[in-house]
């Protein structure tokens, strides 16, 4: 299967090099693979420079947006401007974070689900962060989630969800919409990527309200969000930071801001969400 990745970049000269080297260290080697540069101003262009060099395969592409880092909006535009590079002559397409180390095997396995069913739209591993020494889960999702950092998309789903939205919350209503018009999402316990970098870690402050926005964005209604604000805060052992997420809600809620998904998606998402509570709570 043909395959191309896009890896949006801000800043990444510590850990851009094991990305890329990772890559070239695959079983299933991509047929392109675009770098970002998002307005870095550190060595990240540089450095990949340096690889563009000596692959053919490897493209640079520069992006001069905004410094501040805002989640989803900013590395989704960043994806687009890569997106924009690509014809669609692939099998499936990947939306890869710069600082990440991938298991050999990664895309062969990868393109192996896409081959055993074509009903599998979306298929992704599982992140680890280094702790003590150790690599440990990024416990931060239910295990059927595909972390944002190592999206890999069928064409025909990725199409069909009218590709990736700029905004917080697109590395979950990707899946709520693939599942909509009837796709699989697929998670393998076997491919572990090691996350050199924590989940977050160069958000603003202003950047904790934007997850209650989020889950306002993707139709999920008060009790679903509050559920999953509590769910979530309690995962980062932060607590208070479920009265940032409701505030956000309720702030996105009363300026009327529009939803990510149509009505009818919404009313999907909201039966889905109940559906998976109601299972947990009486399994």
């Amino acid at each position: 299967m043909h395959y191309y990745l896009i890896i949006p970049a801000h800043n990444e000269e510590n850990h851009i090099t094991l990305t890329l080297q990772s890559i070239e260290k695959q079983s299933l080697l991509p047929k392109k693979v675009v770098v970002v540069n998002d307005n870095s101003t550190d060595d990240t262009e540089m450095i990949v420079h340096s690889f563009v060099e000596n692959n053919p395969n490897l493209a640079l592409v520069n992006n001069h947006s905004n410094s501040e880092h805002q989640p989803g909006s900013k590395v989704i535009r960043a994806f687009q401007k890569g997106l924009e590079t690509l014809d669609d002559d692939y099998d499936f397409i990947v939306k890869l974070d710069a600082d990440l180390i991938l298991p050999s095997n990664y895309f062969e396995t990868i393109a192996a689900h896409f081959k055993s069913d074509a009903n599998i739209g979306m298929v992704g591993g599982f992140a680890y962060i280094e702790k003590n020494g150790d690599w440990i889960l990024e416990n931060l999702t239910d295990k059927d989630h595909i972390r944002g950092a190592f999206k890999a998309y069928r064409k025909a789903c990725f199409e069909q969800i009218g590709g990736l939205k700029p905004a917080m919350g697109w590395d979950t209503v990707d899946e709520l919409l693939a599942k909509f018009y009837g796709w699989k999402v697929v998670t393998d316990a076997t491919l572990k990527v090691k996350h050199l970098k924590p989940t977050g870690a160069n958000y603003n402050k202003t950047a904790r309200f934007k997850q209650g926005e989020a889950f306002y964005s993707l139709g999920y209604g008060f009790w679903i969000t509050a559920i999953a604000s509590a769910k979530l805060a309690m995962m980062k052992k932060k607590p208070l930071l479920f009265l940032d997420y409701i505030r956000g809600f309720c702030k996105a809620k009363s300026a009327n801001k529009p939803l990510l998904v149509t009505e009818e998606q919404a009313k999907f998402i909201r039966q889905y969400r109940l559906s998976k509570m109601k299972r947990k709570i009486f399994r």
